[in-house]
């Protein structure tokens, strides 16, 4: 099985907020284009930490449930 993790995803250049993240400082999510591995996500509240590595079909699927409102906050 591939980890789908990067323990410390500070060391990784490029992160960009996500359209889909408030403006309030509170969900942000930060993304990285074109990784090797997919397509990593962390947390912007701690850049530090470890980021999430999605396949190009999960975060396309995510991102359509996501315009569709099947999230509720």
């Amino acid at each position: 099985m591939t980890d789908r993790s990067i323990p410390h995803a500070a060391s990784l250049k490029g992160w960009r907020k996500s359209s889909y993240s408030n403006d309030q400082g509170g969900s942000c999510l930060e993304v990285l284009d074109h990784h090797p591995a997919g397509i990593p996500v962390r947390d912007s509240k701690t850049p530090e930490g470890p980021a999430v590595v999605f396949s190009s079909t999960g975060w396309s699927s995510f991102i359509t449930a996501v315009k569709a409102g099947r999230f509720h906050s």
